[in-house]
C-alpha cells in the first residue's frame, strides 16, 4: 500500500521516528540501526511496510527496499510478529540472515533477543526457498559471526544493542578477527 515515503525527521525515541510528510506527522517504527543514524532535521526516505491489525495500523521504515522485503517476507512465517521481525533486522544485516537460512544455521537467530530456538528453526525452514542467497562480496562469514558474538557479549554486559553496534563499527579494520581482540577493542569505545 504505502511503498516509500519521504519526509523531515521530526523527533525520534528508541522504537520509531517522527516524520512530517506535508502537512501530517508519521510515527514510524524502525530498526535501531536507522534510529541511530536519523537526525532530527533531515529529511530521509524510507521504505514502509504498513501492518493492518485489529488494534490498528503500524507503518515500519527502512533505509533499503530489501530489508523491506525480508521484514515482509519474516511476517509470513508463522510465530514471527513485527516486533520480533524488527528486532531480527535490528541486530543482524540482511545478508547475514540470508546466510543464517542457506547455511541452516537457525543458531545464527537465536542471538536476537525475543528470537527462541523453534522460532529460529522455523524462519530458516520457512525462508530457504524464498530468500536469494547472500552476497558473495559480503565480509566472510567468520568476521561476521565474530562480530555477532562480541554483539551479544556487549549486550549481556548491559549496553543497548544501538550502543554495542557503535562500538563494533570504531572496531579498526585491520584488527584481529577473535572475539576475545574485538570485545577488548569495543569496550574501549566505552572509556572516556
Amino acid at each position: 500500500m504505502l511503498a516509500f515515503l519521504q519526509g523531515q525527521v521530526i523527533a525520534r525515541d528508541a522504537t520509531r521516528l517522527l516524520v512530517q510528510v506535508g502537512p501530517v506527522g508519521l510515527w514510524v517504527y524502525a530498526p535501531q540501526p536507522l534510529l541511530e543514524a536519523a537526525q532530527v532535521g533531515e529529511t530521509r526516505t524510507l521504505h514502509t511496510s504498513l501492518v493492518v491489525r485489529d488494534d490498528g495500523w503500524t507503518l515500519y521504515g527502512f533505509d533499503r527496499a530489501d530489508e523491506r522485503d525480508l521484514f515482509e517476507l519474516l511476517l509470513g512465517v508463522n510465530g514471527v510478529g513485527p516486533r520480533v521481525a524488527l528486532a531480527i533486522l535490528s541486530y543482524l544485516t540482511p545478508d547475514a540472515v540470508r546466510r543464517a537460512v542457506h547455511q541452516e544455521e537457525p543458531a545464527v537467530l537465536q542471538r536476537v533477543p525475543g528470537v527462541g530456538k523453534k522460532t529460529a528453526q522455523r524462519i530458516v525452514l520457512a525462508l530457504q526457498d524464498r530468500l536469494a542467497p547472500p552476497s558473495p562480496l559480503q565480509a566472510a562469514p567468520e568476521a561476521q559471526d565474530v562480530d555477532a558474538d562480541v554483539l551479544a557479549a556487549l549486550v549481556a554486559l548491559g549496553y543497548s544493542v544501538v550502543e554495542a553496534q557503535a562500538a563494533i563499527q570504531h572496531i579498526p579494520r585491520d584488527a584481529p578477527q577473535d572475539v576475545e581482540s574485538r570485545l577488548r577493542l569495543a569496550l574501549q569505545y566505552f572509556s572516556p
